[in-house]
């Protein structure tokens, strides 16, 4: 009907960030939001810049309430480093193809469509529009979606003239103002970064050494290492060259027992492989107290490799968001299982639990080798340490976590995510699998992280934004190598600060405000100093000094209430899945190990202590949040876990509250900071989202609040207009839903 396009005359502008362009644009453009009905459809206008795909709507939609907004993209907005495929269709010749860079197009497309790295999949239809102009801006998303080169992504132009514009203008506060723009969370660029982590773990027989000076011994080690303190520097250099990739092994984390964690690539010289093994095995006994043997873990030899990871990746995205949501659950849960994606992130837990038992509970130094301890020791050292300390369970804690175990480790980002989309061989969602694994054991402990799986999400999705120097690199050399080069080509002074003027992904101000970051915030977490309610008196929780040994034990999932279910299962050795008696009575022939792990779940939970998750299948369960927040059918209104996490929100907004105005009433105490009043100038200053209910609020939970919350699936590709699905497939969401539900019409 060319009276629908014809009505399209006023447009609103295409918001562009500093050195983006708008590269080709095509009007009267259709984009699909119901498979079967046209009559939801937007129209507008479709824009390539050399950073995003921008969809500009004629109408302007109806802001939506309480949903994440991003600082530099728009809802129908995607970064060119996000699009995964490019695909023209003409549905009068029945063509498809699939578009890459410098091709031709010998057809008009009638349709194109998105698929997303972040698993949305857009549809746009040209039956209005100039098929020229149509089949241009085709061709231009496919060509500047694959870059030729790393220096060609949006995020050089952008931060230089990011760098240029702020210069002269005060720093933007980030959580309390601090030294590096604002920046809480340590780069481990420099010795002192290190030093504060032997110091806070006590590996007082560890030490910083610099052979790595200007990456004069590997590319892909950091240029600090720490090092045992028997071991010279000429040694380490001597030995670096019999090391794949000359990577000598890498200090991670120390036991308060002595014991520590060391990951290390393997030793490419058969005939020196002994004596060099033995020499640094000799070194990593005598920095432990004890003196006690290292055990070693070849993870090539017991964890799934990359081309399986990105096999079950590609498997459960293409069940999850491509084909059409099965109806019956059993049919459906079988399919996902059958991805071995959750068969994956099973092996990774417990292999890591396996490791925390010799570091606690037998006090004994862990190397992790790899091939290149690149790849899979990233995935082991991170969630080892997740396991065994809190510190890494805060949001700064587990950022510098990833800083030091991926970045700053030499994790092949670049390669990984495919961001030049050059080999598809060598990419691999390891990242996302280690982010799936964390939300497994939040998913198990909802109060020992302080950050939520919306923070998980947003930070997964910050990979596909060419922005922020944490996911572009494949190596600390190539990310100096290319920020020089940056520097002297944007006319930066020399000596300025890599994380001033190419700032990681940690600065979450580059992207979300000050009340959409509070989303990433657990108002049921326990951490230092926080305050918890025992027996109806509120008391501060105190850490020990044994915070993460043997002696601190948890409870699973179902014991939590006193009851032990009948099909509970706990670790074991092998498999770490062998059911234990409900009474936790000892095992015939029962190993170390065995008994480690029966020990630790018959003891009540200590949040800030040792964590071990379950890993029966009924336990790990799939990411909801994550694989299905683009899926319509999927979406259950007013249902899933974030309406527990609304209700809590609200009543820790209240304690709040009530905090200060008891502080006001009795005085502030020396060094407290007063919280803000309920509606008071400074409420933008709250930690929670969501502010506390008032007498007149609706018992129910808000209209916006969906499983799919914060996100929207509204304009993603769905397969039929259904909306909804089987309860029993979300039981665990529905149950919070109901319960809250309860909760909220209860009258005290």
């Amino acid at each position: 009907d060319l009276s629908v396009g014809s009505t399209l005359t006023s447009f609103f502008l295409v918001c562009l960030s500093p050195g983006e362009i708008v590269v080709n644009e095509v009007n009267f453009v259709r984009k699909c939001i119901s498979a079967e009905s046209s009559q939801d459809d937007l129209w507008g206008k479709l824009i390539c810049t050399n950073f995003k795909v921008s969809f500009i709507p004629q109408d302007a939609p109806p802001k939506q309430k309480s949903q994440l907004s991003h600082l530099l993209l728009g809802a129908h907005d995607i970064p060119l480093t996000c699009l995964e495929q490019v695909v023209t269709v003409n549905d009068t010749k029945g063509k498809k193809k699939v578009l890459g860079s410098n091709q031709k197009l010998k057809f008009n497309p009638t349709e194109l469509i998105l698929y997303c790295k972040d698993l949305r999949i857009i549809r746009f239809c040209f039956d209005e529009a100039g098929p020229e102009s149509a089949k241009k801006v085709c061709l231009a998303i496919a060509h500047y979606s694959h870059p030729a080169d790393l220096h060609l992504l949006f995020g050089f132009e952008y931060q230089g003239r990011r760098y240029h514009e702020s210069k002269g203008t005060p720093v933007g506060r980030v959580n309390g103002s601090t030294p590096r723009g604002g920046l809480q969370t340590p780069i481990f660029d420099r010795s002192s970064d290190w030093d504060r982590e032997i110091k806070r773990t006590g590996a007082s027989e560890w030490r910083v050494c610099s052979i790595n000076e200007n990456y004069d011994i590997s590319p892909s080690l950091p240029e600090q290492i720490v090092v045992p303190v028997s071991l010279a520097d000429q040694d380490l250099k001597l030995y670096s060259s019999f090391f794949t990739g000359n990577r000598i092994p890498l200090w991670c984390w120390n036991h308060p027992g002595g014991s520590a964690l060391v990951r290390m690539a393997s030793i490419s010289d058969p005939l020196q492989q002994k004596k060099i093994e033995q020499r640094v095995f000799t070194a990593i006994t005598k920095s432990h107290p004890q003196r006690s043997d290292v055990f070693r873990s070849d993870l090539d030899k017991c964890l799934p490799n990359i081309q399986d990871i990105q096999s079950a990746f590609v498997k459960v995205r293409q069940i999850c968001v491509i084909d059409p949501f099965e109806e019956s659950e059993e049919r459906w849960l079988s399919s996902i299982e059958n991805t071995r994606w959750l068969e994956h992130v099973r092996a990774f837990l417990k292999h890591s639990a396996e490791i925390v038992y010799h570091l606690d509970g037998k006090n004994a130094s862990v190397i992790l080798q790899e091939e290149e301890d690149r790849d899979l020791n990233c995935v082991v050292s991170s969630l080892v340490q997740l396991m065994l300390d809190p510190h890494y369970r805060s949001l700064i804690g587990f950022q510098s976590l990833v800083q030091k175990e991926w970045v700053k480790a030499g994790h092949r980002f670049l390669d990984r995510c495919n961001h030049l989309k050059k080999n598809y061989k060598e990419e691999s969602p390891l990242f996302i699998l280690f982010l799936d694994c964390v939300w497994q054991m939040m998913n198990q402990y909802p109060a020992a992280f302080e950050f939520t799986e919306t923070y998980l999400t947003v930070l997964s999705d910050s990979m596909w934004i060419p922005l922020f120097s944490t996911f572009l690199f494949n190596s600390p050399k190539q990310r100096a190598q290319h920020l020089m080069d940056f520097a002297k080509n944007k006319a930066i002074p020399p000596g300025e600060d890599q994380v001033v003027y190419f700032p990681p992904v940690w600065d979450w101000s580059q992207q979300f405000s000050t009340k959409d970051q509070t989303l990433f915030n657990n108002p049921m977490y326990i951490g230092k100093g926080a305050a918890c309610v025992q027996n109806g008196e509120v008391k501060t929780f105190k850490r020990t000094k044994k915070n993460y040994s043997s002696t601190l034990r948890g409870t699973s999932a179902s014991m939590r209430n006193g009851v032990k279910g009948a099909d509970e299962t706990l670790p074991r050795r092998g498999s770490l899945v062998s059911e234990l008696k409900p009474d936790f009575s000892p095992v015939k022939d029962e190993s170390p190990s065995e008994r480690f792990f029966r020990d630790w779940f018959s003891r009540p939970a200590d949040q800030q202590g040792l964590l071990i998750p379950l890993l029966i299948p009924s336990h790990v369960a799939l990411w909801r949040l994550f694989f299905l927040r683009w899926v319509p059918e999927a979406c259950i209104p007013k249902g899933g876990p974030v309406t527990a996490y609304h209700k809590l929100s609200q009543l820790v907004d209240e304690i709040d509250i009530l905090q200060s105005q008891l502080r006001q009433y009795k005085g502030p105490s020396p060094g407290s900071m007063p919280l803000p009043s309920p509606g008071g100038p400074l409420s933008d200053q709250r930690r929670m989202y969501f502010k506390a209910s008032s007498p007149n609020d609706p018992p129910t939970p808000p209209d916006f609040l969906t499983s799919s919350f914060p996100f929207t699936p509204m304009g993603n590709l769905c397969r039929r207009s259904i909306h909804g699905t089987p309860i029993s497939k979300f039981l665990n969401g529905a149950r919070i839903w109901l319960s809250t539900e309860t909760l909220a019409n209860d009258t005290v």
